[in-house]
């Protein structure tokens, strides 16, 4: 198994006296109990954790602050020589460093490839790393570690770069017959589109788990065989939790008879153990998609709960950190009424997640060579995505993480759209205007200590990023101008959206929704409207923003019009492009049509 050689530890600079049982000690009085041998060496061993956040837990423990005989000890990752290569991990970043910060510092030194985050129970941030080059990791490493930032000193260690090691088998089928479902993710092999996999997660009371797996696993080997699931039970996560979550992957209806199945199987346990109160059903969702299962004003919720005989809550957003994305739907009442709303809430999950998704491509046909990985994370509700490792396979066996994964994913989507695919479209590209409206009370927070943060995002965008003077001083809004091209455009609004995310102006229960103004000349509005409204209402249910041409505008000086756009992050971006699509087709028949005119009003 790969995953093992992440959490071997290297524990040097013993003393001659150390014995093994004196590590077992040490390590066990600080609640870091190791299960496996101790293999010591002289003046150096080696030991196993079963799992990354273990081992990173006793390496910030232990290392240079504990001693043994008189000696500190040093722990880290042991990793072989001819594994050292592009990847790195660096721990002890400030929980509240921002990530176009930390993505700054890691590009001083090379290409980064990618960034995951470990989903890990320290105060502090980690992040693993994966330069283009063995020598950019050498640099990074050399240069980063003992980094002050603040009061926190980054701690760096190489990790395992299993690629180095072998090139993996071709299909790693782990538990015999769900391999044929991860075929279809090789490069270049997409025939029929693939149904996108979205897994249910549930959480259960960690008292059923034991049921749920049943004796020697027959339980839950039955109920993958019938269901035709696979299912993984993520009994190390958040230990001595009252509850762990189970990640269902299956088609819609095999996701909804897992679940009826385990509903069933915790609801006899309970029985027969006599705690007499009905168990809820848990479903965990990523916090963006949450609020489009709410629905305005909480009509989609009430909706379900109705028809479902059911009563539905979703816990607040304050429990949400950059560590847990995900928001806890409970469901209350009998095993057939929680089956049933399981239905419908993942029937509308699913659906904003496959519009999120369609966004994303359509961003990454929009914007070649988009590279999302760079943006970090802002909650784009693209929590658990298709593997982006392809033919690779590992991503299909490796635990779930929403967050590596929504960054991994991004980067497999957008690193790999092909470069340049529409050369003819964009030759250079164009300067674009955005004006983006903010609440008032938000716009210390965008700019920052002392600037600082609007000024790291013009940096990290590539744009001009202005906030326009008040309007009065009951304004409500804020005016964010930002100049620059597409992408830019993209990371500077989905950092504004993120940062509003964080933090909290914006009610638990609702996606960040803000208004932007573009503008379009004159002669290309009625297009943009289309016959009897057509077009712009067109735009709207594919968007799902909502998009307004208000009639009887004067136009500018530059003859333009204003369109307001509205909507959350992916929905305005997509109508912005739309937009901007129509209004380029309108100038070039325009230009067509004028051909034999001076074209002095098109350097605008």
């Amino acid at each position: 198994m790969k995953r093992r050689m992440m959490n071997k530890l290297y524990i040097g600079n013993l003393s001659p006296a150390a014995t093994a049982d004196d590590l077992k000690q040490l390590f066990g009085d600080r609640k870091l109990p190791l299960a496996g041998q101790v293999l010591l060496k002289s003046g150096y061993a080696f030991v196993d954790y079963p799992d990354q956040n273990w081992a990173i837990r006793a390496i910030e423990t232990l290392s240079g602050k504990v001693e043994l005989h008189g000696k500190v000890m040093e722990v880290d990752y042991s990793v072989p020589k001819k594994l050292r290569s592009r990847k790195i991990q660096i721990r002890n970043i400030p929980p509240h460093l921002q990530w176009e910060v930390l993505d700054g510092l890691l590009a001083q030194y090379g290409t980064v490839d990618n960034v995951e985050q470990v989903n890990t129970d320290t105060e502090t941030a980690v992040v693993n790393v994966t330069y283009a080059t063995k020598e950019e990791a050498k640099v990074a490493i050399e240069k980063l570690s003992g980094h002050q930032f603040e009061n926190y000193s980054f701690k760096i260690s190489y990790i395992p770069d299993e690629e180095v090691s072998s090139p993996p088998p071709p299909q790693r089928s782990r538990r015999g017959g769900h391999s044929s479902r991860e075929q279809g993710s090789s490069p270049g092999g997409s025939s029929q589109p693939k149904q996108l996999d979205f897994p249910l997660r549930m959480l259960v009371p960690t008292q059923f788990v034991g049921a749920i797996i049943g004796k020697e696993g027959l339980t839950i080997k039955n109920l993958t065989k019938q269901t035709q699931s696979k299912v993984d039970i993520h009994r190390k996560e958040n230990a001595g939790a009252a509850e762990k979550p189970i990640t269902i992957h299956a088609t819609p209806e095999g996701c909804s008879e897992a679940c009826r199945m385990i509903l069933d199987i915790m609801q006899k346990e309970a029985d027969e153990t006599k705690s007499a109160e009905e168990i809820p059903l848990k479903i965990l969702a990523h916090n963006s998609l949450v609020g489009r299962l709410i629905g305005k004003e909480g009509r989609n919720l009430k909706k379900i709960e109705q028809d479902t005989g059911t009563k539905i809550t979703i816990s607040p957003l304050q429990d949400l950190t950059i560590y847990n994305p995900e928001r806890t739907i409970t469901v209350k009442g009998s095993t057939e009424a929680c089956s049933n709303a399981e239905v419908e809430i993942m029937k509308k999950l699913r659906e904003a997640y496959e519009n999120d998704v369609v966004a994303v491509n359509q961003q990454a046909n929009l914007i070649p060579g988009l590279n999302l990985s760079a943006l970090g994370i802002f909650s784009t509700g693209l929590s658990m995505l298709p593997s982006a490792t392809g033919a690779r396979g590992a991503a299909a066996a490796a635990p779930y993480h929403p967050f590596a994964s929504s960054s991994a994913y991004l980067s497999g989507l957008y690193g790999a759209s092909p470069v340049g695919a529409f050369p003819h479209q964009h030759p250079i590209p164009e300067q674009e205007v955005v004006n983006l409206f903010i609440p008032t009370q938000a716009v210390g927070a965008i700019i920052g200590k002392k600037g600082q943060h609007i000024k790291q995002l013009a940096r990290f965008a590539g744009a001009s990023i202005k906030i326009a003077p008040a309007e009065g001083p009951e304004a409500s809004e804020r005016m964010v101008v930002i100049t620059g091209p597409p992408e830019a455009q993209f990371k500077a609004q989905g950092r504004i959206f993120g940062k509003l995310k964080e933090e909290n102006f914006f009610n638990p229960k609702e996606e960040v929704k803000l208004e932007a103004h573009i503008k379009v000349p004159s002669f290309a509005a009625g297009r943009v409207i289309g016959k009897g409204g057509k077009t712009v209402n067109e735009l709207q249910n594919l968007t799902s923003a909502e998009v307004i041409v208000p009639r009887d505008q004067t136009p500018d000086e530059n003859e333009e019009v204003i369109v307001k756009i509205i909507g959350h992050f992916f929905a305005s971006q997509t109508a912005q492009r739309k937009i901007r699509e129509i209004v380029q087709q309108v100038k070039q028949q325009e230009q067509k049509h004028a051909q034999g005119a001076p074209a002095s009003q098109h350097s605008k």
